[in-house]
Order: C-alpha cells, then structure tokens, then sequence
C-alpha cells in the first residue's frame, strides 16, 4: 500500500465517517460569501464616496460577517452539502469515487455561479464601463486619428530604436541570469513537500510570504526604487527585472518541485539516501526540463516587461517610447510600436520551439 493510500486509511479509520472541521474551505467559503454579501449590500444603497469611507473606517462589520459566513460554510458541510471551498479544497480520504454531480445541479456550482456573476456586475460599475462611452463619436474620431499616425511610423528613428531594443534584450536576458541561481536554490525551501518539519515548514511559511510581497510589487515600482538608487538607465531596469523574475521563478520552481512524483523519491530513501541526496537524485531529474521551459518563458515575459519599466526610467525602449509618446509624435511611436512587435513575435516563436524540443 502507498503512503498515500495509507494516509487515507487512517484519516477513514480515524474520522470514522464523521466530518471533520475544513479550515481551508471554512476560509475559501467565508471570503467569498462575505464579498458577495457585502457587494449585494453596495449594490442596494449606492453609496456616495463619503459614505463608501465610513465604510472602510468602520469595517469591524466586515470580520463579524466574515465570521459568519465560515460558520455558516461549516455548518453546511456538516449536513452534507458540498461548498465551493470544500470542492476546491476537499481531503483526498473524503473524496468519492461515486458518481460525480453535474455543476449545475450542485450547491458548489451554484455558488460558484452566483459569486462570479455579482463579481462581473460589481466589475463593470467599478470601472465605470459604458457602450455609450466606446461609441462616442468624438472618442472614436480621436482614436481612429491616433491609429492613422501609428499605421504610418517614422522610419528615420528606426536606427536609435534598434539600439535601444538591443539594450532592452539584453536587460531581460541579464536579469533572468541573475535570477536563475537564485530562484532554483529558493524553490527547495519554498516547497511544502521537502519542507515538512515543524521548523522547516515555518521558513517555508515566511519564505513564500517574502516571495509573494516581492511579487506583488510591478517590476515598475521596484525600477522606481533602483534608479533612486543606482541611478536613471539600464542597471535600473535589470535589477528591478531580476528581483521580480527570483520572486516568480522561485513560486513556479516550487510548485513544479511540490507536483513530482513520490515513486523515485521512495525508491532513493528505501536505498538509504539522506535529505540532499533525495533532492538531488530524485526529485532534480524530474524538475530539470519544466524548469528550462519556464525559464525560457521568463525571459520572453521579461523582455515584454523591460518596456514597462523604460517608461519610469529603466533605459532601454521604453524610455524613447514615453518620451515620443509624451510629444504625441505618434508616427515615432508607430515606428517604436513595430520594432517592439517584430521582436516579441521573434522570441515568442524562438521560445515555443525551444519548449517544444524540450518535452
């Protein structure tokens, strides 16, 4: 028997049938019932902008009714119907092998359509989205002038933008060589399948708090920071890239790492092997190509990401990008926009051949 399967045994033989209290799905569930109850509540009053920071000021309302809401999702599961959280986050021993209920006859499904719904209503009015407003013929005359300049470019700044492409490259390029090493060695301590001991799992808690906070935060924002800090140009632009590209390459390592298969590592640790030699042995092979893959698809997004960063005085294309755009020289920036097109589609092609040799 697996471990897996005896794992499961046990809970069975332990729970004897019973339910048991779901912190997950508790969670899931009271997050999502409370948004929608407290979306329904906005939508009903209308609230001004005054009113809406009353609300905000006060907002032990929304604890009590988040509280609420995981009660209610606990005692729901308790008489046997399945939440939305406890489909999503279900334990393997409560699973059945029985016959699965469509989506739309369940109470899961149904909340999960209802939820989505008020959340697309709620999207639409926060955004202020209007037919009215894209069919505005004053709006669409002044787009329709802009597209004209861009589809006719300038090609005597053609020269200074392939310079500044190249420079653009080779930002994503360094800061994804950088990031590299650094990602791989973090996406061991960041994955709950190796980090299980009671002290590992806390660093494995605070390490993936770290990596999300440093990923939260736009590439943009951390190239504001280094050109304060090393100045306005390229080296901005790298090092904000590779501090981004660590925080998600090392979450997608160690989901990667979290999803190998359990056969190879029980083989190495039946041979005697210790911790490192288990890493290395059995759960290396089996990440080496996907990281390649993923890596190769870093630096593609980083290269797209490099003009983002230009605009905040990261160097490199976007930089002459806002500075055309800031003059509404639109036919320089219809020259730009075609350089920027023809290289992304080149890497993009390039790094799906790459992905396809590698599986």
């Amino acid at each position: 028997m697996s471990t897996k399967s005896q794992k499961t045994f046990k809970h069975l033989e332990a729970t004897n049938g019973a339910y048991k209290f779901n912190l997950k799905s508790s969670v899931f569930d009271g997050l999502t019932i409370s948004f929608v109850l407290a979306v329904l509540v906005y939508l009903l009053l209308q609230p001004n902008e005054d009113e809406l920071l009353l609300l905000g000021r006060n907002s032990s309302w929304y604890g009590v009714l988040f509280v609420l809401s995981m009660l209610a999702s606990y005692f729901v599961n308790r008489q046997g119907i399945k939440t939305w959280g406890e489909k999503i986050f279900e334990p393997d021993y409560r699973k059945t092998h029985g016959e699965e209920v469509p989506m739309l006859k369940s109470f899961w499904g149904w909340q999960a359509v209802i939820t989505m719904l008020i959340s697309f209503a709620i999207g639409l009015r926060v955004t202020e989205f209007s037919f009215e407003k894209v069919l505005d013929r004053d709006g669409f005359q002044g787009a329709v002038r802009i597209f004209s300049e861009l589809l006719r470019p300038n090609f005597e700044i053609l020269p200074r933008a392939v310079v500044r492409m190249f420079e653009t490259i080779f930002m994503a390029f360094i800061a994804t060589a950088f990031a590299i090493p650094i990602a791989f060695v973090l996406s061991f301590f960041a994955a709950k399948n190796i980090m299980k001991h009671p002290l590992a799992f806390v660093f494995y808690l605070l390490l993936r708090t770290l990596l999300n906070i440093t990923r939260s935060v736009e590439a943009f924002m951390w190239a504001i920071i280094f050109a304060v800090w090393v100045g306005i140009g390229p080296a901005a632009g790298m090092l904000a890239l590779m501090i981004h590209s660590i925080a998600s390459l090392a979450k997608q390592y160690s989901e990667i790492i979290e999803s190998v298969g359990d056969g190879p590592i029980e083989g190495v640790l039946s041979c005697g092997a210790n911790k490192l030699q288990t890493i290395w042995y059995a759960i290396v092979p089996q990440v080496v190509l996907p990281f390649i893959s993923f890596t190769v698809y870093r630096w593609d997004i980083n290269v797209r990401m490099a003009t983002i960063v230009g605009f905040v005085g990261g160097g490199g294309i976007g930089k002459l990008l806002i500075a055309y755009q800031g003059q509404a020289q639109w036919k320089e920036v219809g020259c730009i926009f075609l350089v920027i097109a023809i290289v992304v589609w080149l890497l993009d092609q390039g790094s799906a051949y790459i992905r396809e040799a590698l599986k």
